[in-house]
């Protein structure tokens, strides 16, 4: 009965300090969708904007589309059909042929990968090296921009001195098992990324969003540009901890329905997006794979077993981590369309992330490596090229 009252409290004290960090936190995270924050920037320093891409043929004519009608006066949009076996190579350049007027869209090809290096660090590199902007704008193929949100972020970081700013994009294709899915994902990253103190200098916390990564070009020089990243599956947050760790200023926003991108069709469509990742996310790691998921399984599963095996008043240290669990989708519910009532569903999300964690280690292994859009990556390559921490 004592492990009862041991597990129960701890796992009380865990998720109600958690819950209390993030609620004490996460209001100091701006939403710059917010009618304060539509400002005009003081001064207007050149933006380039690198889109990566392959086999993007379905998504990429409205990103770019969106691309060409923001507002921000000065500003380059470069284009990477990186080895593309479908049309997104000639929708590129056929996007670039009706647009001649500002802003520029420049249309690079990359026809050969160069050893030692993944795909899209290496398109996003080779984009950077060519581009004329002050700050560089790194997104993916897939995201659509409301016409303001550059405007806004580039006044946000002027006003905050930022070297480096993430913008949190809106999904959008909703299903319910897809929110089941992101629900426990959400509360996953919440639980292992405080928002809340990226902009702390003394904070190890950091921060980087593939959908929208603007860094200022000095600070990504000082932090090695992509060629420190030739490896890195999870390369937008590990661009945000070389620029945290070289001494630049992050800071983090989210931006309410001005982002937006689908990120998978249904449960199946986030499990496999988040398979490429998991494995990557610990390093390579069998054990370090094995042993998130016994904390995954320990930290969220084992309140809703315990509030029903525990013994008489055990119950409350268990009741206590539930209270903290369903708090935390309280808060998602503020910033995404699920349900507080999701909350009965959340040992089924941690189901679906360790076996994504199991499915992504199993196909590393399996492969030797990772089979990413047609590219074999060797596992010898990728450890090799880790960014630790």
């Amino acid at each position: 009965m004592m492990w009862w009252w041991i597990t129960g409290i701890l796992l009380g004290l865990i998720w109600l300090w958690r819950v209390l960090d993030a609620a004490f936190g996460m209001p100091k995270v701006p939403d710059l969708a917010r009618p304060e924050f539509d400002a005009q920037p003081q001064s207007t320093p050149k933006v380039t904007i690198v889109v990566p891409a392959r086999n993007e043929e379905a998504h990429l004519e409205p990103a770019l589309s969106s691309l060409l009608q923001l507002d921000y006066p000065d500003y380059e949009v470069i284009a990477v059909d990186d080895r593309s076996s479908d049309g997104t190579g000639p929708m590129m350049e056929q996007v670039a042929a009706a647009h001649r007027s500002h802003p520029e869209l420049r249309v690079l090809h990359v026809s050969e990968l160069p050893p030692g290096w993944l795909g899209k660090p290496h398109a996003m590199w080779l984009a950077a090296a060519q581009a004329r902007g002050k700050w560089l704008l790194f997104t993916d193929a897939d995201v659509t921009f409301r016409p303001d949100v550059l405007r806004r972020a580039m006044a946000y970081a002027e006003k905050t001195g930022a070297d480096h700013m993430v913008i949190f994009p809106s999904m959008t294709g909703w299903s319910t098992g897809k929110k089941i899915v992101l629900a426990g994902f959400n509360v996953l990253f919440v639980f292992g990324h405080r928002a809340w103190k990226v902009a702390d200098p003394k904070a190890r916390d950091h921060l980087g969003v593939g959908a929208f990564n603007l860094v200022r070009r000095e600070a990504y020089q000082a932090a090695g540009t992509f060629e420190a990243l030739r490896m890195e599956v999870i390369e937008d947050m590990r661009l945000g901890k070389l620029v945290k760790d070289s001494g630049a200023a992050q800071r983090c926003a989210f931006g309410t329905d001005m982002i937006t991108l689908r990120w998978g069709e249904g449960a199946r469509g986030v499990i496999d997006n988040l398979t490429k990742n998991f494995f990557a996310l610990v390093h390579f790691s069998v054990p370090r794979a094995i042993g998130a998921c016994v904390l995954l399984l320990f930290l969220n599963l084992l309140p809703f077993v315990g509030v029903i095996l525990a013994p008489g008043w055990a119950k409350l240290g268990f009741a206590g981590a539930l209270l903290g669990i369903f708090c935390m989708y309280l808060g998602m519910y503020i910033r995404a369309p699920i349900a507080p009532w999701y909350f009965i569903f959340h040992p089924l999300s941690t189901a679906a992330l360790v076996y994504t964690m199991l499915r992504s280690m199993v196909h590393v292994l399996r492969h030797d490596g990772i089979v990413w859009r047609d590219t074999k990556y060797s596992l010898e390559e990728l450890r090799r090229g880790l960014i630790r921490g």
